[in-house]
């Protein structure tokens, strides 16, 4: 078999064998985008959306970025992350829609050997992670690999997310670990708090 093929079914590979990669292209797409000026020409941003995987026109990046072979990044609808966003998708990393990413959140799929002398070789494993629609993600967040994230749950600041994170909870922790339900009395305050905001600007309009 293939490095690739072995690479995409979650296998041992050799990172620095694999056929076609496009290492040095995501390289070089970031690069020309964390040094545009994103906020009036977004020519390198539209040039580095046309390589992901799956990339959406309402999606907002905003720069310092980093990905490793950005052909393994799908995007839904929707999508914002922060600056400092570091993802290495040797595997896929899915995201939902009306997902939100906090500043320096890393997300990581490569799978090093523990034993140093196979660690040594330099062959890895890549697992996919998976994160849901309407998914917040705090500042300094990590994620490993091989981890799903539910729909609708908030990652609180700092944690490391090294299992699956089921919907609807905060979870909180290294490692990070449910915290509590996402409730109706959440729903209730934040609904009663937007309600007072539109309150005192409505005659702003």
């Amino acid at each position: 078999m293939k490095e690739r093929e072995l690479r995409d079914l979650g296998q041992m590979y050799h990172p620095f064998k694999v056929e076609n990669s496009t290492f040095n292209q995501a390289r070089k797409a970031c690069k020309e985008f964390n040094e545009s000026e994103s906020w009036k020409d977004t020519s390198a941003f539209e040039r580095l959306k046309k390589i992901f995987g799956k990339a959406s026109d309402t999606m907002v990046l905003t720069p310092y970025f980093y990905c490793d072979h950005v052909e393994n990044l799908y995007f839904g609808e929707n999508f914002y992350a922060n600056t400092g966003l570091i993802i290495l998708d040797e595997a896929k990393v899915v995201f939902g829609d009306n997902v939100f990413i906090g500043p320096n959140v890393n997300i990581y799929t490569a799978i090093h050997p523990i034993d140093k002398v196979i660690r040594a070789t330099e062959v890895e494993l890549a697992a996919p992670v998976t994160i849901g629609d309407d998914v917040w993600i705090g500042g300094s967040v990590v994620i490993n690999p091989g981890v799903t994230i539910g729909s609708g749950t908030v990652i609180g600041s700092g944690s490391v997310v090294t299992k699956d994170i089921p919907e609807n909870v905060v979870a909180v922790g290294n490692p990070c670990k449910v915290l509590r339900e996402i409730t109706k009395e959440d729903e209730k305050y934040w609904q009663d708090q937007y309600d007072l905001y539109l309150e005192r600007t409505k005659d702003m309009e």
